[in-house]
């Protein structure tokens, strides 16, 4: 769950809203018309140099064309705003810690969290980080913004009228926040569940139910209690971010091919970034045209520049590495002797914390004075008063490298989509600090590249644990880009990645210990693989269908284990074992086979885990270990280490009976009816009001497939929302796909006019070329200067 669609989980109006009579909703129809943006025509706005010309396609995509590089980026922000306001909106507030303002006193403790996360540094090395010209050009996107919001200030987007305030005017600051990137940082979460473990089973035992990639031992810190430190540890941090399930089951899939295995004899690149599926979108799509620029692709709406996408020369696409950008640091608080206020026990001394005193308004009570303390590690995100003693309070301070110059999330981009070769592509991944990624090239001249770009913190311990914050455990720098795993032109001619262990062979530096599962990175591989020993050659529509396999490689190790045991106890005759004996392991929409292996892994997993630790072990340990589990029996190595074959036998089919005793439950008893995609389904519900729902959908694949389509409880809540296909060799002819629809205004044209291409596994032509844009422009919408009064 992102940011912003977790900020309004607690609005009362909407379960009001949604429960108005059909006529209300039908009058919240006309008013959401009445509100929607003037996409067509000429607007007279202030604060132009020039005319500027937005041209939006079928599908909804503008392309903006300028004449200097302030108007580009001016007319990028006013069109991202006519489209994304609202979301835009909470974005800035929950960035801000200013959601208790419009939404009353259930958000103080996030907005707290989040001021207590803003950069507090030095604000000439911030700028110093990004592109040069970035103060500049976030000064005209934020101006372009609030030239939108003074036109639409009385009649705003149906959302702000339904809850009861108005857009605020945004300073260039707030694309400089911190809290959007931090879900995509690791690992305080896990470190805190791995301490919980140790107090609870000892670090042998975790060892071998978590095992870490690459393997490390658990190591306590000597003399650090662990027992106590819980989820509350981390504040209101899940709150911030949003409920994160655990193990994560978000992802990403990009991989990019040389000319030698492509048809036109130049590389091909595809990237599906995963997140959770909302409405809007995470990701907005814009084409910038201007002295300077001329990129195409997604980023998000509130922040100026191209993410995944092309320019002239160069493609580029992301998915999360995982490094390890958190540390917890239990610090030792007492009065300062000789001033006011609290010091922390550091180095055998005592070091003041320092005090920043803010105020945050309050919907419908009273402003709350909060008091925000750091450490030198960074801010205390909690308190265990419950173990205070001899004066000392037991604190928990949060060092996050959000705290570090130039860690704005994506504002890196700004020099990527300029970059004309692989030197400059470096050069600009040198800059790109937050969220940490797998940032893979191609370019005009037939070269490919990738490297795992981010700001890395050197330790001298593991960092899978907290540590005490008395010193002795602190970062001596960061890796060098140079030090980062990267490849240029591999002589194996692709390269794949997918949130997976990428590090190369020889490379020893562990950037994290937990990875995603290996399955979409082996299926891609081995679908690219398997081409290039066979001599076969990729076009635009094979990585269309490869983004969209839905071939489970766990079920295919899986599965033949569950049938042997099948027929030892003579079962293999059964409906439901020779329905999945004749599977070809595709997560098909249309099959139960798909139904059946997922509810029956999820059964073994909770029966192994019974097994293994006890029907006492907490919740979080049964996560946990139950994936760490699967992952041992699907690994190379023998899956009878944990269990004899006999108990694994029963496991395996007492798992099979439960799930049976499930899904009837669930689905009917007429197994004939039972389809994976009558319960893996996705939906995209509108924020305030129901009648705007999108969906369900019917879904195939899993959270192990190439087509990701990750949740809990049957459903996709997570997966490619926004997909790119980018041929080198002609850039009119790269596709992309987004979900639902590049407006998030209610009853626009392009409010969910995409979901059916994306629920089809359909793309729509990524237009570049001026003449191409001509040929599919839609609507015409010329920005034009104010007279000067």
């Amino acid at each position: 769950m992102t940011a912003a669609s977790a900020a309004l989980r607690l609005v009362p109006c909407i379960m009001i809203l949604a429960m108005r009579p059909v006529h209300a909703q039908r009058d919240l129809k006309g008013l959401a018309r009445e509100r929607l943006a003037v996409i067509e025509g000429s607007v007279s706005i202030a604060g132009l140099d020039s005319a500027v010309e937005v041209r939006r396609d079928r599908w909804g995509v503008p392309h903006i064309y300028a004449k200097t590089q302030h108007d580009l980026f001016f007319a990028q922000g006013f069109v991202a705003a006519q489209d994304r306001l609202f979301q835009m909106e909470i974005w800035k507030r929950s960035g801000e810690g200013t959601l208790a303002e419009v939404f009353g006193p259930a958000y103080v403790a996030r907005d707290r969290f989040a001021r207590l996360l803003k950069y507090r540094g030095d604000m000439d090395a911030e700028w110093a980080s990004y592109a040069p010209d970035t103060r500049e050009i976030l000064a005209a996107f934020v101006a372009g913004i609030n030239a939108y919001i003074a036109t639409v200030r009385e009649r705003p987007p149906i959302e702000f009228t339904l809850l009861g305030f108005s857009p605020e005017p945004w300073t260039p600051d707030v694309p400089l926040q911190r809290l959007a990137a931090l879900s995509m940082t690791g690992n305080a979460e896990y470190e805190v569940l791995r301490a919980q473990l140790v107090a609870t089973l000892g670090a042998t035992r975790v060892d071998a139910l978590w095992p870490t990639i690459p393997h490390r031992d658990v190591d306590p810190a000597p003399g650090l209690a662990l027992s106590g430190i819980t989820t509350r540890s981390l504040g209101a941090y899940d709150e911030a971010v949003g409920a994160v399930p655990l193990p994560r089951v978000e992802g990403s899939n990009n991989w990019v091919v040389s000319g030698a295995l492509t048809v036109s004899g130049k590389p091909l690149l595809a990237n599906d970034p995963h997140r959770v599926l909302g409405n809007p979108s995470l990701r907005y799509l814009t084409h910038l045209v201007g002295p300077g620029w001329n990129a195409i692709g997604a980023g998000e709406p509130g922040v100026p520049g191209i993410a995944a996408g092309h320019n002239e020369r160069i493609g580029f696409g992301f998915t999360i590495v995982g490094m390890d950008q958190q540390d917890l640091y239990v610090e030792t608080l007492r009065s300062c002797p000789a001033r006011q206020g609290r010091c922390a026990v550091r180095k055998g001394g005592l070091s003041p914390v320092r005090i920043v005193v803010d105020t945050i308004r309050v919907r419908g009570d009273a402003p709350r004075v909060v008091t925000l303390e750091y450490t030198e590690h960074g801010p205390i995100v909690s308190e265990d008063t419950a173990r205070a003693r001899d004066g000392s309070v037991r604190a928990f301070a949060l060092r996050f490298v959000g705290s570090e110059p130039g860690t704005a999330g994506y504002l890196a981009q700004l020099s990527v989509d300029r970059a004309r070769d692989w030197q400059s592509f470096l050069a600009a991944a040198a800059r790109w600090k937050l969220p940490t990624e797998n940032l893979i090239y191609a370019d005009v001249d037939g070269n490919i590249g990738w490297i795992a770009a981010g700001l890395m913190p050197k330790r001298h311990w593991s960092g899978l644990l907290p540590v005490p914050g008395t010193g002795a455990f602190e970062w001596s720098g960061f890796l060098r880009v140079d030090e980062l795993p990267q490849a240029f032109n591999p002589a194996s001619g692709f390269i794949a990645t997918a949130n997976h262990d990428i590090r190369p062979r020889g490379y020893d530096v562990p950037l994290n210990y937990e990875f995603a599962t290996p399955f979409r990175a082996q299926r891609v591989t081995e679908v690219l693989a398997d081409a290039r020993a066979k001599g076969r050659r990729f076009g635009v529509e094979d990585f269309e269908r490869l983004q969209h396999d839905e071939l489970s490689i766990q079920a295919r190790t899986l599965v033949p284990l569950l049938l042997d045991a099948a027929n030892r106890r003579g079962r293999a005759s059964r409906w439901e074992y020779r329905t999945l004996a004749g599977w070809d392991y595709v997560m098909r929409a249309e099959q139960a086979a798909p139904l059946l292996f997922e509810s029956w892994k999820h059964a073994l997993s909770e029966l192994a885990l019974r097994r293994r630790i006890g029907p006492d072990a907490p919740r979080a340990v049964a996560t946990l270990g139950g994936a760490s589990w699967l992952d041992d029996w699907t690994s190379p190595a023998a899956p009878l280490q944990t269990f004899s074959r006999r108990t694994r036998d029963t496991l395996m089919v007492a798992a099979l009976d439960t799930a049976l005793s499930r899904l009837r439950a669930r689905v009917g008893a007429d197994t004939s009816a039972w389809r994976w995609g009558a319960l893996h389904t996705a939906s995209f519900p509108h924020r305030v009001a129901r009648v705007f729902d999108l969906g369900p959908v019917p879904r195939g694949g899993d959270g192990n497939t190439v087509n990701s389509t990750s949740g809990r409880d049957y459903r996709q809540t997570a997966g490619a929302s926004f997909r790119e296909i980018l041929d080198v060799a002609d850039w009119d002819r790269s596709v992309a796909t987004s979900v639902p629809g590049q407006s998030g205004q209610p009853e626009s044209e392009h409010y969910g006019d995409l979901l059916p291409l994306w629920a089809s596994g359909q793309y729509f032509p990524l237009l570049y070329s001026r003449g191409a844009v001509e040929g599919d422009t839609k609507h015409i919408l010329w920005l034009r200067p104010a007279p000067t009064p």
